[in-house]
């Protein structure tokens, strides 16, 4: 029998400042996460080592630290029994990518999620991948859509959404860490338009869209879970870091509008 709801998890770290610090973070809030029975926990865009091109400081990462990171994610992800979604950057002899490595709650590597859209700014650090897949907690199925990828490529959600995700899963990484405006309402008129983006890729797919950031000192959005019907649901307040926990009722993301999507309706006339 298929289950009707999952917990979540939506960890907000703060930047970290080395591999030590970010796995000891990335520990914490797996465990806080275990503890209030969530089965599924998320983690920012490129958490390890951190997001390039931003206005703080990357530690050095190599193909060793990389193994070293998932072989003890994939450790933390055993004893605690969680589905870990976790935001890194990969080496590869095409260069750096940013990937979303997802663990079951056995440590196995289930595999990877590229971002294959990057912004314009990141083109001097990173290449793109060039696939897209799903993946599963149980029997929910979800996918993800890094950053960007969720801001101005809409049809990377509804890919997923049309193949029966219930969730996408949105690592991303907005805001600054030295100067910038602090937020004080969700959603509001005057806010960058993130928060918005994200109601709007819930609402015309019927599905959950759950948005990860970093605990920085400006954000420009929160980590948030929107509802199937656009509605936020819950988030984390601005510049704290902590995890945001919620349910999900699987009834309601029926994928409706994501079914509809008719591409053969789109043919050029010649």
């Amino acid at each position: 029998m298929k289950k009707s709801t999952i917990t979540i998890a939506l960890a907000t770290p703060r930047v970290a400042t080395s591999l030590e610090d970010g796995l000891e973070r990335v520990r914490f809030f797996m465990s806080e996460a275990a503890n209030q029975e969530a089965e599924i926990v998320c983690f920012p865009e490129a958490y390890l080592p951190g997001l390039r091109g931003q206005d703080f400081d990357v530690f050095a990462f190599d193909e060793a630290q990389h193994n070293r990171t998932l072989q003890a994610v994939a450790e933390a992800a055993r004893n605690l029994r969680i589905t870990t979604i976790l935001g890194m950057e990969r080496p590869t002899k095409m260069g750096r990518q940013i990937v979303a490595y997802v663990f079951d709650e056995r440590g196995n590597r289930q595999g990877a999620q590229t971002k294959n859209q990057l912004d314009p700014s990141e083109d001097q650090f990173y290449v793109p991948g060039n696939v897209r897949r799903l993946f599963f907690a149980g029997d929910v199925k979800f996918g993800i859509a890094i950053c960007h990828e969720g801001w101005r490529y809409p049809e990377t959600v509804r890919w997923a959404a049309t193949r029966g995700a219930k969730i996408v899963f949105h690592p991303q990484h907005t805001g600054h860490e030295q100067k910038g405006v602090k937020l004080k309402k969700w959603g509001a008129a005057d806010s960058p338009y993130y928060e918005k983006a994200m109601a709007m890729r819930a609402r015309e797919n019927t599905i959950y869209f759950a948005s990860v950031n970093y605990a920085l000192r400006f954000q420009e959005s929160a980590t948030s879970l929107i509802d199937p019907s656009g509605e936020c649901q819950a988030f984390q307040p601005y510049g704290e870091e902590g995890v945001l926990i919620a349910t999900v009722d699987l009834e309601k993301a029926t994928g409706l509008l994501a079914s509809r999507y008719a591409p053969d309706r789109y043919r050029a006339e010649t």
